[in-house]
Order: C-alpha cells, then structure tokens, then sequence
C-alpha cells in the first residue's frame, strides 16, 4: 500500500479538500497510472452531496471521478495489454464478477457485482474505492482503455463517462447514418451526442428549451435547431424522427418528444430525471414507437468509442481547471454554466 494526494469530501454539506489517500500495490494483473486529467461529471456532484441516497448511499470520505486519463506507470507481470509509457483511460468500472451473462457478453455496466470507480466496494483495501481526483490509481488491465495518441487529453477525459453514454445507444439502435436524428438537451451529454450522430452521418436535430443555443448546436454539428416551447416548431417536425437521444435531467414532458417520432422510432433516455416521467399509452401504441434506456457501455464497446473518436477527432468540449477550482466549479455545473464539461488538470494537485 502507498499514499497519494487526493481532493475528497467528509460530508454531504462539506466541500473537496486536499486529502491523502491509500492505494494498493500492483498486483500481477494490475496496472498503475498517473493521472494527468479528470473530467467532472453530474454525477460526481450527486454523489459528493449524497443526493442519490436511496439508490446509492454515499460513504466518506469520498474521492469523486470516473473519468480518468492519464500515463502507465506500472504494470504486473501478467499484463499483456499496457506498459510503462502508454496513455490509458479509466471509466466508470473498475472491477465486475466476470462470469455473468452480462459481463460474457462484454456488458459489464449491467453487471449485479460490478464495482463503481469511486463509491463501490473495494475488495483489496476494504471500505470504498477512491476516484480520479488523485494523484495516481491502480486498476485491473480489464478495465483499463487505450487513449489515441493524436487527441488532446483534457478532451479526452469526459469519452469515458459523457462520451460512452451518448455513443452506446446510437450504436445499439442500428445505423443512423442518413437518418432523423434527435438530441434533446445541449449539455455536457447533449454536446457529445451531436457530435456523434453527426460523425454517424445522421441528419442531426438538437431540441432545446433556450433558442440562444442555436448557434452552438449549428456549430457543434446540427443541421436544425428546434425550440421545444415553440408548440408550432414541434408540430412541423411531428411524427418524422427515426430516433432521439434524451440527455435531459430534469422534469420534462416526454410524450411531447414521443410524439415527434414517426413508425418504431424510439427514444432513449440517458438523463436522469429525479421525478418519474408520466407516459401516455397512446404516444408508444400508436406507430409502435418505443421508449428505452441506457447506461454507459461495457469495456470493449468503450474502446470501440475511443477508436472512433482518434479517426474522427472528436473530444469533449471543455474548460481546463486546477483543482483547487473543484468547488466553484460544482456551483457553476448547478448554474449550466460551463460549454460543456469540465476537465481538472492534475497536475495542479502538486501544488497542494
């Protein structure tokens, strides 16, 4: 076991601050990486202030962070996939059973053992694992990914969490290339799954709520901007698109989007409304439309994304911050006031 620097949170009302933290030793399958950048995800604020506590209940102190770039430090001898030198990424899993049906069909997010990055089981220190604004982890090879040599990291980090998340359902839903596409919502998600669809070839629709994000949903990709307050925009596009990713978080109408779908097309939801969404019957009966979901994706579909994203030059969008910044930018990420992830610079943590 050794010690690294960390930023991390003792209670739901307390803010990060500089911590030192345990990490294991290498083990034959393990390998060790520095951290170089660590993108801030929605769900790092909902875990630090504990406001899934009845899904989820967080344990602290904890060290938040899912997505995790950096360099191979270390490895154990029986890895064959990494060496000292490489550019690695960690997501949101660092460990599942392996022997499920869902992690043999190479869908370890659906795991019923898998462990979460930060506040899951730590099976070799005991208590809770620790996240990506560190210094340094350790990681099974398994869930380790290869970065491409050619993307700008600080980019890169949101791919393992915002990235995978918009990607995934595009993917399962067949080839959109040519076809309808929807993205509601212009975040942090919103931002990647227009950049996706259009890299698909699909003709991309970003609706939204504020009409002054039109120009940044044209320049990101989208060859249409709709309002959705605009009762008369959405009627004009009613009934004519193949798909829509729903990356809203908040309480929103969905028959309203369900009713822009034409025959079996399908909405899926990667946002997490707090409140359950009221679906009318007759929205999914008639033109058999569906309504699904989605979380992130399993390892090598993961690395299926970041293959894409290295031919296709696609990173996130984001504002570079040092750490010491972590908690203002939480109350700017509460206010949507960031275009569109942030990304901590780790190397600020030496500083500390």
């Amino acid at each position: 076991m050794f010690n690294v620097k960390a930023y991390s949170a003792v209670s739901a009302t307390s803010p990060l601050a500089s911590a030192i933290i345990p990490r294991r030793e290498p083990t034959e399958r393990d390998v060790q990486i520095e951290i170089l950048y660590c993108g801030i995800c929605h769900s790092d604020l909902h875990s630090v202030r504990n406001e899934w506590s009845q899904v989820m209940p967080t344990v602290y102190p904890i060290v938040p962070g899912h997505e995790i770039v950096g360099r191979v430090t270390q490895v154990g001898s029986a890895v064959t996939k990494f060496k000292a030198g490489d550019l690695a990424g960690v997501g949101c899993l660092v460990d599942s059973d392996h022997t499920c049906p869902n992690c043999q069909d190479d869908m370890e997010q659906f795991c019923p053992n898998q462990t979460f990055t930060f506040n899951g089981v730590d099976k070799h220190l005991g208590g809770v694992t620790y996240g990506g604004y560190s210094e340094s982890i350790v990681v099974d090879e398994h869930f380790v990914l290869h970065i491409p040599e050619n993307l700008k990291l600080a980019g890169v980090a949101p791919l393992l969490c915002a990235g995978i998340t918009t990607y995934s359902p595009m993917r399962h839903w067949g080839d959109i290339k040519g076809k309808k596409v929807g993205v509601a919502g212009l975040g942090g998600l919103g931002h990647m799954g227009v950049k996706f669809a259009r890299a698909f070839g699909a003709h991309v629709v970003v609706i939204t709520t504020s009409s002054n994000k039109k120009e940044d949903a044209l320049r990101l990709g989208a060859d249409e901007v709709i309002v959705s307050s605009h009762a008369d925009e959405m009627q004009q596009h009613a009934g004519s698109f193949d798909f829509i990713l729903d990356t809203i978080a908040a309480e929103h109408d969905i028959n309203a989007y369900l009713n822009l779908l034409g025959r079996e097309g399908n909405i899926t939801l990667v946002g997490a409304p707090e409140k359950p969404l009221e679906v009318s019957a007759f929205a999914l009966l008639f033109g058999r439309r569906s309504l699904s979901g989605s979380l992130i994706g399993g390892l090598k579909e993961t690395q299926e994304m970041l293959d894409f994203c290295g031919t296709h030059n696609i990173t996130a969008d984001v504002e570079i911050i040092p750490i010491q910044k972590v908690n203002e930018a939480y109350e700017r990420l509460l206010k949507s006031d960031v275009k569109y992830r942030f990304s901590i610079d780790m190397a600020s943590l030496k500083t500390n």
